[in-house]
């Protein structure tokens, strides 16, 4: 009988072990624990005392070249002694594992265990320390060139209305809401004072599920699968509203806020003009996302991605918009 082709697989932790020992010098007592599988799969790996994560990209998600450019940003950041996960060479020097899956070669990547763990229930404080810890990482990301995407216009908003447009077909008052809304931004976008506005690589989706903080308030970002050029103040705004869609209560979203806000401008200055955008660039984010998950359905968003989705997605944008005091002609 012919093997019937696959399009996503969920690779042996066991057998991952085994491959980690043998191509990182890890000892024998490593154990190798899938973790989750979403837009990528995550392993946790414990050697005795020592922690990792190992990343398997998803087939056919990101060139070897693309993978190549998030870890030379990652060793880039960590030399200039921003708090990131950093990938792990092996015993050859390499960076990159190619693995044979069912469905093609994939990639992998092992990475430094970020200290702590995460909680979208942070203080006062630790929104801080996070602002602290990410103006550290832009101070280096500055001017640094990827070769990678570019958060431009093209992407944020033209080609990810189209891809959203196109898995849902229906337009829906969802959908020309979104629609409305990537039209409207374009004309924003184009009122930009780019010189007023620092450029260099992105982490795109700065978030309290991609950092972890330990008791001393040390902040370590990882997950940088997204990371390309683009304002800074994408990351500052991405944070933001994830920031007001995980607190509710919009005065402790309004305290944390201005705590993340003090925390990054006690390392670098947020211009006027960066000021000004801030409510307006992370909704470019979100039409971006929205079709992402569009485009991964078949290995990722089956799971929740749907009309429903689709109603509380545009609800969270409509409630900051609001609050923000957006007019959308």
């Amino acid at each position: 009988m012919l093997q019937f082709p696959v399009i996503s697989s969920v690779l042996s932790a066991s057998k991952l072990g085994e491959l980690l020992q043998q191509e990182y010098g890890l000892s024998k007592h490593t154990e190798c624990t899938l973790f989750r599988t979403a837009m990528n799969h995550v392993y946790m790996v414990t050697d005795v005392d020592e922690k990792y994560v190992f990343r398997v990209y998803n087939f056919d998600w990101r060139t070897k070249t693309e993978i190549a450019e998030e870890l030379r940003l990652l060793i880039y950041l960590s030399k200039n002694k921003a708090s990131v996960s950093y990938p792990i060479a092996d015993n050859t020097n390499e960076y990159i594992q190619e693995l044979n899956a069912p469905e093609g070669k994939r990639f992998g990547v092992l990475f430094s265990f970020a200290d702590g763990a995460k909680s979208a229930r942070f203080n006062e404080e630790t929104s801080f320390f996070i602002g602290q810890a990410l103006a550290k990482v832009h101070e280096s990301a500055q001017n640094f060139e990827l070769k990678r995407v570019t958060y431009n216009e093209s992407i944020l908003l033209i080609d990810s209305i189209k891809r959203t447009q196109a898995f849902f077909k229906k337009e829906t008052d969802e959908i020309l809401f979104l629609k409305n809304l990537a039209n409207f931004l374009q004309k924003e976008f184009a009122k930009i004072k780019n010189k007023e506005v620092r450029f260099g690589a992105v982490h795109l989706d700065v978030w309290f599920d991609n950092m972890h903080f330990n008791e001393d308030n040390k902040i370590t970002f990882f997950d940088f699968d997204f990371c390309g050029n683009g304002w800074l103040c994408l990351d500052i705004s991405y944070f933001l509203f994830q920031l007001y869609v995980t607190n509710p209560n919009e005065k402790d979203y309004e305290i944390k806020a201005e705590s993340f806000l003090k925390g990054y401008e006690s390392i670098i200055e947020i211009s006027e003009e960066e000021k000004r955008i801030l409510p307006l660039v992370c909704l470019g984010v979100m039409l971006y996302y929205i079709s992402v998950q569009c485009d991964r359905f078949d290995t990722w968003t089956n799971i929740f991605l749907n009309e429903d989705h689709l109603k509380r997605f545009t609800g969270n944008l409509k409630r900051w918009i609001d609050y923000n005091k957006i007019k959308i002609q």
